[in-house]
């Protein structure tokens, strides 16, 4: 699973937002499908330039994953490393694109998450939500802030009040 962090979360979130509002999306273009949408998201590269890295190797999202080489230096290896830097592992792309990741699922109610379509709009923004809740329930337990200042700032208010 990803490495929980706040830049991953918000582009979650950002991709499942913009894929509400309308965002292209096209479950057979490299570009503009699940992985896709988000590597737009996190890379700032456009669906155009992500499928002409794609068309270079073979095969969809997962299989283009699965013969990954950081490398090999083609360009789709070179996005695929990007993303992982990100916090993002070569599961969690191949399970995105499937909508396949189990602890994800496991966070959907019961009654749609069995089903749950990989190639339909509505059911990749669902999943990237409750995808980036699940990051975010990790992280949060991690987040320490300092609230020191406070006690210092109660000390000088009781101070002018005697």
């Amino acid at each position: 699973m990803a490495h929980a962090n706040a830049e991953l979360i918000n582009a979650l979130r950002r991709t499942a937002e913009k894929l509400a509002k309308g965002a292209a999306y096209q479950w057979g273009h490299m570009g503009s499908c699940n992985c896709g949408n988000l590597a737009q998201e996190l890379t700032k590269l456009t669906k155009a330039e992500i499928h002409q890295f794609a068309m270079q190797g073979r095969g969809d999202w997962r299989e283009q994953v699965e013969e990954f080489c950081p490398t090999s230096g083609l360009p789709m290896d070179l996005l695929i490393a990007d993303l992982l830097n990100y916090g993002l592992t070569t599961s969690d792309l191949q399970n995105l694109e499937r909508l396949s990741d189990k602890r994800v699922l496991d966070r959907i109610p019961v009654e749609k998450r069995y089903e749950l379509r990989h190639n339909v709009r509505a059911d990749v923004v669902l999943y990237m939500n409750e995808w980036a809740r699940l990051l975010e329930d990790e992280l949060l337990p991690q987040v320490k802030i300092d609230l020191s200042f406070m006690k210092t700032e109660e000390t000088s208010v009781f101070a002018h009040q005697v």
